[in-house]
Formats: C-alpha cells, sequence, structure tokens
C-alpha cells in the first residue's frame, strides 16, 4: 500500500566523482579525501585499481589496501571487486578509474553484428548493473574519470568554426549525474564542483583537495535523521524523572514515531523508582 512519508535526509554514504584530465591528480586527490572520510584510519581503505598500478605511488599516505584488475575491464569485474571490498570491511572504495569500464562496453559494442542502434540493449543493462552496484554499496565510493577535450562545431556566416567546449568526461552521458558530488580538478591540481547536492562546495572559489575535505564531507553524511534520532535515544536514557522525559518528548516531537519504544521502555524505568511522584502527569501522546 502507497503512503506518503515526511521527507529526511539520512545518514549517508557519499558516492562521489573526481575528473581531470590525465595528470590533474585524481588518484592522490581520491586518497585524500579517503583519508578524511575514515579519520586517518587507511586500513579501512580499498582502491580498486586499473591504472597498472598508480595506487602505489602514494604509499607513503598510509597502510591503504589495494586491488588490482586486469583487462578485460568489464564492468562485472568492477562490481565482483567492489564486492570484495565490501566484505572485507572497507568504509571507502575508491574506483580508479571507471573510464576503462565504458571503454571496454563501447568496444563490445563495436564488435557486436546486426544493427547497432538495437545492439545497445545488450550493453545497457551491463551499465546500468555497474551502476546500481556503485549507488547501493555500503561504504563510500569515489569513482575517478579521466576527462578528454570536448569540441563542437559553430555556424557563422556560412562558415564553420570548430571550437574548444571544455572538458568531457569518459564515461557514458549522464554518468555525472548519478553522484551526489562531483569535483572537477584542472591540470594545476585546483578543484571545482560541477555538481554538489551537499551544498559544501557549491559557489566556492576553487581549492585544492585535501583531507579536511573528506572530514567535510563525512561530517554531512553523518548529520542525516540516524545522528538525530542515536541523539534523542541517548538524551532519553539519561532521564530520571517523567519531567525530563517529557521535555525530551517534546524537543523531538517529529521523531516520536521511531522513539516510541525507547520513551516508553524509559517510562517503565522511572516508574520503577520509588521516588517517582505524579506519574500520570506524562503520556506518550502528548497529552496530560
Amino acid at each position: 500500500m502507497m503512503q506518503l512519508q515526511t521527507a529526511q535526509r539520512k545518514r549517508a554514504k557519499i558516492k562521489m566523482a573526481i575528473q581531470s584530465p590525465s595528470g590533474g591528480g585524481k588518484s592522490f586527490s581520491s586518497l585524500l579525501i579517503a583519508k578524511g572520510l575514515t579519520n586517518g584510519d587507511f586500513s579501512k581503505v580499498a582502491v580498486i585499481d586499473s591504472e597498472n598500478g598508480s595506487s602505489n605511488l602514494y604509499a607513503h599516505l598510509g597502510e591503504y589496501n589495494v586491488l588490482p584488475i586486469s583487462p578485460p575491464y568489464t564492468p562485472e569485474k568492477y562490481i565482483e571487486a567492489i564486492t570484495v571490498c565490501e566484505n572485507a570491511g572497507m568504509e571507502v572504495i575508491i574506483l580508479d578509474s571507471i573510464s576503462h569500464a565504458w571503454d571496454e562496453l563501447l568496444d563490445f559494442h563495436s564488435k557486436l553484428a546486426g544493427n547497432s542502434f538495437t545492439n545497445w540493449n545488450k550493453v545497457t543493462p551491463r551499465q546500468k548493473a555497474f551502476v546500481d552496484k556503485i549507488l547501493h554499496c555500503n561504504a563510500h565510493i569515489i569513482a575517478t574519470m579521466r576527462t578528454k577535450q570536448d569540441y563542437v562545431i559553430q555556424q557563422n556566416d556560412n562558415k564553420f568554426k570548430v571550437e574548444k567546449v571544455g572538458l568531457k568526461s569518459v564515461q557514458r552521458d549522464g554518468m555525472d549525474y548519478e553522484f551526489t558530488l562531483v569535483f572537477d580538478i584542472d591540470i594545476n591540481h585546483f578543484a571545482s564542483s560541477s555538481k554538489d547536492r551537499t551544498g559544501l562546495f557549491s559557489n566556492v572559489p576553487d581549492f585544492k583537495i585535501s583531507s579536511e575535505t573528506g572530514k567535510k564531507i563525512l561530517d554531512w553524511c553523518n548529520s542525516g535523521a540516524d545522528n538525530t534520532l542515536e541523539e534523542a535515544r541517548a538524551k532519553i536514557k539519561k532521564c530520571e524523572d517523567m519531567g525530563e522525559l517529557k521535555q525530551v518528548y517534546n524537543a523531538y516531537i517529529e521523531w516520536k514515531d521511531q522513539l516510541m519504544d525507547d520513551f516508553t521502555k524509559q517510562k517503565r524505568e522511572i516508574l520503577s523508582t520509588p521516588e517517582l511522584t505524579n506519574p500520570e502527569n506524562f503520556s506518550l501522546n502528548g497529552s496530560k
């Protein structure tokens, strides 16, 4: 049965992308963000490396984990690698890079016999399964993507001119829309956000990524409803009389359905105390 619910942001695992041309610092920046996301515990970070071991170049940062994968870079191989990292209890998984997965699918498509348009029906489900695995992963995901210069042909007074229109990521069109946060890094290693649902990096000057960037993202991830509920539960357990319990109840009235069991348990605990007076002055429905 369908039922409307009040919108609320729960605690989240960030799904973000970093895109830049070769040499922009995607791998290094990803590790710095991962450091912030884990409060410096690199043992909880894994890099799925399809860049010929480039992630090992930054071993001086800490003892993070590396899972190398080799050609062919199929979406199924990435999915398997993500599962391995999840089962190992990794908190941050860096996919460096997912451009190889798209190159592999384009190569697969080019070799299919028959109608090129209808053959996309054999490609799209594989790409979708890969994207779904990223979005539903129970760890933070940082995916890197290579970019290349994009061009368009402009017509003016019957003359055609090729113009640069910026950088285009090597992945399926619209892939950046799947992520909560997307950083673009230029060749000088300065970052800007081309997509930011967190609101942390919108309309700010270009910056260099550091572990503090990851800490900001972690704070945002932990500021959802689940965190509010945990704070409320801690306060409920500390209540020693019905007056305190009612104050907490009124303070978290919007979470009453989720917290009702906690209020009921603590009420019983308080009522079992001999010193309690006037217990009838409090009811769980908010009325006397």
